[in-house]
């Protein structure tokens, strides 16, 4: 079996987050006045159907509480990552997306770990074959925006390959893990997740480097 080019591949995944983007923002949209829209009401407003809407979210508590995380988040970070004294320093620049979405983690964290236990059992299409990702693209889309500045310098590969180890340590399950496995407080904890994500961007220009020397 011959495998798929890739850029067939990125052009699927780009429609498939355009799709789950366009469902999250009619939800968010329709919640504004504080109403609990109806999974019917959120698929015409995003202009999709019902059953493309079950397709990304298995349920309209998953849809909603995805929806309330994002809206919550998205401006502070997109303020951090437009820091023009960050812009050529994509170290700095995930250490920035780091601060803050800690500094949101008292409204978010209670929201991701709802949303992990909602997700932590995805629908399968084979035997260890997930239909896709069951949570939003957020993260993986600030997390490549952090690493702007690498995105023309490391081979496509290997950038994708920085974002899928990142996307490891910065997040909710990170969170949770320190804070209920390791016992750490806010302060430590932010120092364990920046020293980690730091240490894979710094691996990634070493290797590449290495690689061009």
């Amino acid at each position: 079996m011959t495998s798929e080019d890739p850029a067939r591949r990125g052009g699927r995944e780009a429609q498939r987050r355009r799709t789950r983007k366009a469902i999250v923002e009619a939800a968010v949209r329709l919640s504004a006045g504080g109403a609990t829209p109806s999974i019917d009401e959120i698929a015409a407003a995003a202009d999709v159907s019902r059953r493309t809407v079950y397709v990304y979210f298995p349920s309209l508590d998953h849809l909603l509480i995805d929806a309330t995380a994002g809206a919550l988040n998205e401006p502070p970070v997109e303020e951090a990552l437009a820091d023009p004294a960050l812009a050529d320093d994509p170290a700095a620049r995930v250490d920035a997306l780091i601060r803050t979405l800690l500094k949101y983690s008292p409204q978010s964290l209670p929201l991701g770990r709802r949303l992990i236990r909602l997700t932590v059992d995805p629908p399968t299409t084979g035997a260890d074959e997930p239909t896709g990702p069951r949570r939003g693209p957020r993260r993986v889309e600030w997390l490549e925006e952090a690493c702007a500045p690498l995105r023309d310098t490391l081979e496509p590969e290997a950038f994708r390959r920085l974002i899928s180890a990142l996307t490891i340590v910065v997040g909710w399950e990170a969170q949770i893990a320190l804070r209920d496995v390791r016992g750490l407080g806010p302060q430590d904890e932010e120092e364990a997740i920046t020293w980690a994500a730091r240490a894979l961007v710094e691996a990634a220009i070493r290797e590449h480097e290495a690689g061009t020397a």
